[in-house]
Formats: C-alpha cells, structure tokens, sequence
C-alpha cells in the first residue's frame, strides 16, 4: 500500500470528513486549505491552488508592498502524505502538512519546507542528518476585562503551577501522544501562567513539521478548557519572555559529529563540535533575523532576561547565545549537543533548520575556533573585557537583524536567492508597518497568529 493509499484508508476508516492542508510562508503563520474527504486523493496527486501572494504576507497580514509575490500568479499547495494525522482535538478532521510546488509541478524556489527538504538531501548524499528538538515556551491567559492576563499566579517551577495546569497540560499530552509525539520535558516556567512543554527530538523535516503540530495542538487544548496560549515573544512587558531554544545535533553515518568519545567531563564536545559552534557564533547576527523575526523579539533579547543577548558560548550559560548542556552520563553521545537561545515561536520551523544547519557547517568547513567558553553572565563583563574576548550585543532591533542578514552570504546561499529575498521583503515590511518615527514599536497584531 503507497502512503496516498494508507492516508485515504486511514481517513476512511476514522471518519475524517474535513482535512486541512498546511504550510508555514514567511511571516511564521500556519496557514493552508481545507480538503474534504471526497477531493482528498486528487489534492494528495496533484496539490490544490493558492496565490502566490502568500509568500508575501507578513504577520500583520498585509501584503508586502514591495514584495515580488502580488496578485497575479499561484502556486500548488502540496501534502505530505507521510504527515498525515488524524486530529484529537477537533472532530472528524485530520492534517496534512505540505510544500508548495509551481505550475510545473517542481519545488518552489522561494517555499520553505521544499528548499529546507532539498538542502537535506543534499547533506544525506554525504552521510549527514542533523537531529533537533524545539524548546518552546508559552503563556495560558484568560480574558481581564478586554485583555488577556496570566491564567494562574504560580512561581518558577513550583508545584502550584503543576497543579493549576494539570487538566490542560494531561489532555494536551494525550493529544500529543496521539499524533506520535511523545513528551521530553515538562514544567511551569518562570513567569506567571507560562509553560514549558517539550516534545521528543526528531530528524530533518519531521523536526519542523512537529512543532508545528504542536503548537497547534497547545493551542486547540487550550481553546477546549476555556483557555488562551499565547507564544508571542514579550505578551507581558512586565513578565519573562517566552522563548523557542533549538537543541541541535549533526550526524555523519550513524556518528554524532559533536561528540568526542575520548573526551572527559559532561561537555564532550569533539573538534568538529567546537567548529560547528564557531559557525553559529559568526553568522549568529544574521541568524537571529529569522529565529527572533519579530519587532517583539527583541523585546526579549535582552541582558539578564536569560534570553542570550550576546554573541558568545558556555558550557550550561543559559546567557550565552550558544550553550553546550551537559550530557546524560548513560548516554553521552545521544545527548551531545549544541542550543541556540536566541529564538522564539514567531520564527518559521523550517527556516530555523536551515539557517541553523547551514551556519555550524560552514564553521566546520572553515575550521572556525569559538574561543574558550564564557561560563559566566556576559552581561557583568566590562565593555572592556567583552572587547578583548571578542563578544559583540547582538542586533537589538529587527531591522539591525535583517542587515545582518542581507550582508550575509553563507545563509542567503543556504536559502537561496527567491526565498531570502522574499523573506527580507515580508520582514522590511513587518518593520516599517510596526514602527513608529520615535522608534517604537508597537506588536499587539501578534496576539492573533501567535
């Protein structure tokens, strides 16, 4: 049986009437179509339309004005038919998620599923497959009068929180489990309300596409208990922020290439390990302008907010951009490897990978050395003596960020011309409309998509 012939089974036999086709376009929002059960295989054969005008949107939902997507012209939405899932938490529906193609029937150059697919076939034909769990942080709220507020007043980690999210947090694992996704991590975060719930580590695409599935699922669960979840980066000025780390491995045949087996200590980070994090450390001004690609992220990166303001690495420094975390000692090589602080739930899945990937090969590539690690808060450190290790702020604004990025050139190959391209245009377009002539900016549009 092909997996099309498995998906319409499946469908058949759970009663599934209504399926929804879904991507990730630039500006981060899930967005797609709606199948019924009837369509379903010729939609799975050949894709079902939408203007390519998506890949312009922006998180305000406006139209890029000067992005090279507009009216005229579509392209193919196209499933996956190995992500096919049957949702628990809405009735006969099930998901679907897809890449988009053009009229021709090809991957579309500027779609980000496609590109980060083919960039990880062209790894797989040199033996590599990198492994990667999303960390994501949100906040359950209720409504105050018009806004929304912290649904509980628990502490860090205390067992109070446990209990006020208990019957939210069980039906939202049992929903997760029944989509094949097991729970790595749970536990209440340190602001009020705010959750960090984790699911297991995937490779490649299915990496992305998880979180996807699971952002969606917190979201549904949380509807069902008369609840809000909200994964904007800064929802409360006065409150922690709310993160999404990547914990990132690569693997060369079978062999974790950040792991050294003759390495001593919970940090056994092998010499291609430390390239991998000297790559991270040099385009890290670039790659923040997709993993925090909001005006509201950096809100959030900032010193002694535990978000990794500066661009340096340590073992266990959760203010370091780049943190090594110790490994579990039954286990060494399975859990050898790097994070990425600097990002949040605005930022596309698959672009994350990407980027990501692409940045801590090329330090291998190119041999990079990080230097020693910082186990220390960066942000006590001198001017002086940040200057002498060489440890620079990263951008503080989106539109630093994204001149970061379109001075960088191993990421914009990584991505290629029409995708970076257009992503440059999405997020001008989300600085401009979000900013003001005094600099500020204002990011409450956030709330509707995240």
């Amino acid at each position: 049986m092909t997996a099309t012939e498995e998906v319409l089974r499946q469908a058949a036999a759970e009663d599934v009437e209504l399926v929804r086709i879904v991507f990730v376009n630039n500006s981060g929002v899930p967005r797609g179509r709606v199948v019924d059960r009837a369509t379903l295989a010729g939609v799975l054969e050949h894709g079902t339309n939408v203007t390519h005008a998506m890949q312009s949107f922006n998180a305000l939902d406006r139209l890029a004005p000067a992005g090279r997507y507009g009216p005229a012209g579509e392209v193919r939405v196209v499933p996956d038919p190995d992500t096919f899932t049957v949702l628990p938490y809405d009735e006969r529906a099930g998901l679907l998620l897809a890449e988009l193609h053009d009229l021709h029937g090809e991957p579309w150059a500027a779609g980000p599923r496609a590109r980060l697919r083919a960039y990880l076939d062209e790894l797989a034909t040199d033996g590599y497959e990198p492994s990667l769990g999303y960390e994501s942080e949100f906040y359950y709220t209720v409504d105050d009068d018009g806004d929304p507020a912290p649904f509980d007043d628990s502490t860090c980690f205390s067992t109070d929180g446990m209990r006020a999210a208990h019957d939210v947090v069980l039906d939202t694992v049992t929903a997760l489990k029944a989509q094949g996704m097991g729970l790595a991590a749970y536990y209440p975060e340190y602001g009020p309300g705010q959750q960090e719930l984790v699911v297991e580590h995937d490779t490649g695409v299915a990496a992305a596409d998880n979180h996807v599935r699971f952002a969606e699922t917190v979201r549904a669960v949380a509807a069902d208990h008369g609840l809000d979840a909200t994964f904007r980066p800064k929802p409360f000025p006065e409150l922690p922020g709310s993160g999404r780390h990547v914990h990132l491995s690569l693997w060369h045949d079978g062999n974790n290439v950040l792991y050294d087996p003759d390495a001593e200590g919970p940090y056994p980070l092998s010499a291609d390990g430390r390239a991998f994090v000297g790559g991270l450390l040099a385009h890290a001004p670039a790659l923040v302008a997709i993993t925090a690609p909001t005006v509201e992220s950096y809100d959030r990166i900032a010193p002694g907010m535990w978000s990794s303001a500066y661009v340096c690495w340590g073992e266990d420094n959760r203010e370091a951009v780049v943190r090594i975390p110790s490994v579990d000692r039954g286990a060494p090589e399975a859990t050898t490897r790097v994070e990425f602080k600097s990002a949040d739930n605005t930022a596309n899945p698959y672009l994350v990978q990407l980027a990501l990937v692409a940045a801590g090969l090329d330090g291998i590539e190119r041999g990079l050395d990080p230097g020693e690690p910082l186990n220390r808060d960066p942000g006590v450190l001198t001017d002086e003596e940040r200057a002498d290790r060489g440890i620079e702020r990263l951008p503080t604004t989106l539109d630093e960020a994204l001149d970061a990025l379109e001075a960088d050139d191993t990421i914009a190959a990584a991505l290629g011309e029409e995708l970076v391209g257009s992503y440059l245009e999405v997020k001008r377009s989300e600085w401009e409309q979000s900013t003001g002539e005094d600099g500020e900016w204002e990011s409450d549009y956030l709330g509707r998509a995240f």
